[in-house]
């Protein structure tokens, strides 16, 4: 998992949330769910600090609202290896949390299906 915790706010495709938010202590690690590159790492005025990772098999891991980048754009990272630090951050933030999403070939898919958020790696 990309972090350990209760999920706050649940994957609602009818609500336009394509993704799964977890609660977390502030500045916990964030880790990358696979091995990857990095395609994006950047501050956005909605969702803070973000960090997308590409993974092999069309999956792309998505992670938003963090206090810090821990990866830049182009690094080569590996599961379980820490991306980002747990943050509060942009304007759609509504406390310390992980927003994480997965994208497989396009299409959004609830990270609940693959990702067991109660056990640490």
């Amino acid at each position: 998992p990309p972090a350990t915790g209760p999920i706050s706010q649940k994957d609602d495709k009818d609500k336009r949330h394509f993704a799964v938010d977890i609660a977390l202590k502030e500045n916990a690690p964030i880790m990358s769910v696979a091995d990857g590159i990095v395609i994006f790492s950047e501050w956005t005025a909605e969702t803070g600090h973000v960090i997308i990772v590409k993974h092999d098999f069309g999956l792309l891991s998505v992670y938003k609202h963090n206090s810090s980048l821990e990866k830049s754009q182009g690094d080569l990272v590996k599961a379980g290896e820490v991306i980002a630090k747990a943050g509060n951050t942009g304007e759609l933030s509504t406390g310390w949390h992980l927003h994480f999403e997965l994208w497989i070939n396009g299409f959004s898919a609830d990270p609940t299906h693959f990702v067991d958020f109660s056990k640490a790696l």
